[in-house]
């Protein structure tokens, strides 16, 4: 159970700032600012991992590694990394939208440089935390680096199309290889040890203002992955390395033929014969970065979609058994206490919630979803228990008043019925987080452009979709500044939110 708290959802590449993405310096520390000041006590984050094509962290190339486009080059300027006039000539980037080709051009430059210098100019105690760092994350760090290192060298080459010793990770073969490119080995340890250097100071400052940090932990990686090439027997691959079967879900409120997503699936009995061991170091990784960690498509593993890789459609999957319970108890053995929010959206049975249960893990309610019928789940006054957590909208849903703007004749009188007034686009945003802040969930959460009134041009995601808007959209410094006398504050109070 978690104390009745409320909070924003915010990616940190949305924060305002000149160098075309946002980052972890000074626009970070000033929305953490501005979360105290309105009196939430949560940021949810979701993940921070590195993204690869569509621009999506839930397909990135590693499940450990810190996205290099989140390290702020003003904070390594600082550090004496980076010189004043490296930072000069900076691309006019737009303020509104992010181009993660552009950004990630001119930003590895200046990581680049910045590890030059480092190379260079390191005192004595800068190589020894270096050194000290890079060996006690080695489980995750040496597989990353050398995949990233391999990477470039094959010219952006999917893992499956190297050459073959490389494919198979060949002992000698990988040794040789660390040995030839041991500086561009060391450029992504150095650029990963800054991250996670900047990440801690920051969810640190977070919980000195009485901020906790949701982090999110998608459940399944990419294929083209670290931990794919460097664990293929954990995988659902066929003997040359192929995928066999992918992940998704079948068809729901959000694709008529449901989600074909590509992930890898598990070979789960294989994982159970060491005790879940690589899951354990995942999930404990995630709880040494975050408060609480939302586990993404949590009903994957009571039972997960399996999807032939050959298949045109998500629609021509079907259902297969989860680990279950037992993982949960694995994982508990080990860790402890799990402060886990599961992500049970979309298709739920009754399995899948008698699971989260079981764990005892708040599960999630969406008020967009709330209008389709009169008895919908997702009303608050349905809510079976307080451990809960209620959004307006999540990153994949469109924003509240895009959303509005979209809603059918039926649904916009039943929220209208509902709240007992007539809701107009200039309201509906405070409307909807009025009713999750007054309602018995525990914890209350809403994306900024929610807060900030912003239309379907401000929106997130889509899942089903890759690329395109997905994943850019940034805030401008004017409408962050004023929100310090945004009316969540008295929403907050009201409700006793502010514990």
């Amino acid at each position: 159970m978690h104390p009745r708290s409320s909070g924003i959802l915010l990616h940190p590449t949305s924060l305002p700032g000149k160098h075309g993405i946002g980052d972890f310096g000074t626009a970070a520390y000033k929305f953490v600012d501005l979360l105290a000041n309105l009196k939430q006590s949560l940021w949810q984050v979701l993940p921070l991992c590195p993204v690869a094509d569509g621009y999506s962290p839930y397909q990135s190339p590693s499940a450990f590694a810190g996205n290099p486009l989140l390290i702020s080059l003003a904070l390594l300027q600082d550090e004496g990394y980076l010189l004043l006039e490296e930072l000069e000539n900076i691309p006019d980037f737009s303020l509104d939208f992010l181009n993660f080709a552009e950004v990630e051009i001119w930003k590895t430059g200046r990581l680049r440089q910045a590890f030059q210098n480092f190379e260079n100019n390191a005192t004595e105690l800068q190589i020894n935390n270096f050194d000290h760092w890079c060996i006690s994350q080695a489980f995750w760090l040496d597989d990353f680096a050398t995949f990233a290192s391999m990477k470039i060298i094959s010219g952006g080459l999917i893992w499956s199309e190297w050459p073959e010793k490389w494919r198979l990770r060949e002992s000698e073969e990988i040794q040789l290889f660390r040995e030839k490119h041991a500086l561009e080995i060391s450029f992504h340890k150095f650029v990963q040890w800054q991250f996670f250097k900047q990440w801690s100071s920051l969810r640190k400052y977070a919980n000195q203002q009485g901020i906790k940090i949701i982090g999110d932990l998608p459940i399944f990686v990419a294929y083209d992955s670290t931990e794919v090439w460097a664990n293929p027997e954990l995988f659902e691959l066929d003997e040359n390395q192929q995928l066999s079967a992918v992940a998704g879900v079948p068809p729901d409120y959000f694709s008529e033929t449901g989600q074909h997503w590509g992930n890898p699936l598990y070979r789960w009995n294989e994982m159970r014969k060491d005790g879940y061991s690589w899951w354990k170091n995942r999930l404990r990784f995630s709880l040494e970065q975050f408060d609480i960690v939302r586990i993404d498509h949590f009903r994957g593993f009571e039972n997960y979609w399996e999807i032939p890789s050959s298949a045109a459609t998500a629609a021509e999957g079907k259902w297969k058994e989860g680990p279950g319970f037992a993982f949960f108890e694995e994982m508990k053995k080990e860790l402890g206490d799990l402060p886990i929010i599961a992500e049970d959206l979309g298709l739920i049975t009754t399995d899948v919630n008698v699971l989260r249960e079981k764990c005892g893990f708040p599960g999630m309610k969406v008020l967009q979803f709330a209008f389709s019928d009169d008895n919908n789940s997702y009303l608050p006054h349905n809510y079976k228990s307080s451990n809960t957590v209620v959004y307006t909208g999540t990153h994949d849903n469109n924003t509240t008043l895009g959303w509005y703007r979209e809603l059918g004749d039926m649904e916009r009188e039943r929220l209208r019925a509902y709240l007992n007034k007539d809701v107009k686009e200039d309201s509906v945003c405070y409307d909807l987080i009025k009713l999750a802040w007054s309602s018995n969930a525990d914890i209350a959460l809403a994306p900024l452009q929610d807060l900030l009134n912003l239309g379907g041009e401000c929106r997130m995601n889509l899942p089903g979709t890759a690329g395109g808007k997905n994943w850019v959209w940034r805030c401008r410094t004017e409408p962050m500044n004023d929100l310090k006398l945004h009316w969540i504050f008295q929403l907050t109070e009201k409700y006793g939110r502010n514990q």
